[in-house]
């Protein structure tokens, strides 16, 4: 039987995309728990209306507007708003056949008839929050908010596991999807060397939203989320992602980030003593060439003479390095997938290690004044920088989740990598607090 209690395949269960089909022939849909309705979460509002035996029941924004405009471009396959507060109250409503929706994202998180949340706000703090309270109520919880992940996943999953719940980055991001080729080659035998992506925007450290305003608006973008892609903040927090969930770190602090082309990934990211950049195997990295982006990689080390005549067969090359590459992520447009297969397999599609391998720092975009109250990532102080945690502990470096209004304390200079000696976090936030409680747990261990 399959976990939704349907016949599955020769004894096993069903593929998602059948065991989907049954639940909408079933008339049993999975309740999706949608936190956020900007940019992903109107797209979570779109794709799911595509897909069979899934619907969005219950939504949380600040301003419920955003709701109803996601609910509007989404069309016929949503239900009718209804706003509600209490969880008791968005299950009522959710009963009688509504979409209850509310400012309050722990009540979507405790309403009795949600089966998964998605968080969608890119907020840590935010992030951090809606999963504590969806794992505190039994529900699975599949997270877009990277930036959360990579400051304190690693408890909110060991939190999870308590529970008996699935904590899960989506499918569709650079992690998952790279995360697809590393376990297609770490299945096969074969030794990671190096993974990653393709950096999809110029690489400009000091970006900031006055300058992006204009693209942004085009993109139908948030500048700050703009922003955070093309100062590298958003390459830097998915790699670490990528590292933490593998054991993998950056080779440096920074990673090398080199023009490598498509066709050459291997020839870039692999040891020195082979003519390539890294001074050793198994790490994160990413490539500025064109044509790389929107895809991930895997470089994979085959040594055996007659596997590399296969290779050779195949028009992949010589070895003993060859790249594997997929061409493509489809970002929000996956994100279903994720809690598809949490509910109806139990099923994990990415989360960290125990203990994790790297961290997100973060770097001033300029100097800054003791006093000052640092702002969001994307914006105008400080930019994210990826390093190993051992590097990372050495520097006291400041995780880049915590980094929301902290107090500098001391001069920083445009460039210098700010620390917990430099700056002050906000101590009442629950990132704060999640993140407090994973290193204590890492120390346990």
């Amino acid at each position: 039987m399959a976990a939704d209690g349907s016949a599955g395949v020769a004894g096993g269960r069903l593929p998602l995309a059948e065991a989907l089909a049954e639940r909408e022939r079933a008339g049993r849909p999975i309740r999706v728990g949608v936190i956020g309705a900007g940019q992903m979460g109107t797209d979570l509002f779109v794709q799911i209306t595509q897909m069979p035996g899934m619907e969005i029941v219950a939504a949380c924004d600040v301003r419920p507007e955003r709701v109803e405009a996601a609910v509007k471009l989404a069309g016929d396959g949503c239900r009718r708003m209804e706003v509600a507060s209490r969880a008791r109250d968005l299950a009522h409503a959710i009963t009688r056949g509504r979409l209850a929706v509310t400012g309050e994202a722990e009540a979507v998180c405790r309403a009795e008839d949600v089966d998964v949340v998605i968080d969608a706000t890119g907020n840590p703090s935010a992030g951090a929050a809606a999963a504590l309270a969806a794992i505190d109520a039994g529900k699975h919880i599949v997270m877009m908010n990277v930036e959360a992940d990579v400051t304190a996943g690693a408890y909110l999953a060991c939190r999870a596991r308590a529970a008996g719940v699935v904590y899960t980055l989506g499918a569709g991001d650079e992690p998952t999807a790279a995360m697809e080729l590393i376990r297609f080659v770490k299945a096969l035998g074969y030794p990671v060397v190096a993974a990653g992506k393709g950096k999809n925007n110029p690489f400009r450290t000091d970006a900031i939203p006055d300058d992006y305003r204009e693209e942004a608006q085009r993109r139908n973008m948030n500048p700050r989320m703009l922003v955070e892609f093309v100062d590298g903040s958003k390459t830097m927090v998915e790699m670490v992602a990528i590292a933490n969930a593998t054991g993998l770190v950056p080779d440096i602090p920074g990673m090398h980030g080199p023009a490598a082309p498509r066709e050459e990934l291997h020839a870039f990211f692999c040891p020195r003593e082979d003519g390539g950049l890294l001074s050793r195997r198994g790490v994160v990295d990413f490539s500025v060439a064109k044509g790389v982006a929107p895809g991930v990689f895997v470089v994979a080390e085959m040594r055996h003479p007659r596997v590399r005549e296969r290779m050779r067969d195949l028009h992949l090359g010589p070895g003993p390095y060859y790249s594997f590459f997929r061409p493509y992520h489809l970002t929000s447009l996956e994100v279903p997938l994720s809690a598809a297969a949490a509910v109806l397999f139990g099923e994990c599609h990415m989360q960290p290690l125990p203990v994790p391998a790297a961290e997100v720092g973060c770097v001033a975009k300029r100097d800054l004044k003791p006093g000052e109250m640092l702002d969001s990532i994307g914006e105008y102080c400080y930019r994210g920088f990826a390093l190993s945690r051992a590097d990372a502990r050495a520097r006291k470096a400041l995780p880049i989740g915590l980094a929301k209004g902290a107090r500098v304390r001391r001069p920083v200079a445009k460039g210098e990598l700010l620390t917990l000696e430099t700056v002050a976090p906000d101590e009442t936030t629950p990132i704060f607090a999640a993140r407090r409680a994973q290193d204590a747990m890492i120390a346990e261990l």
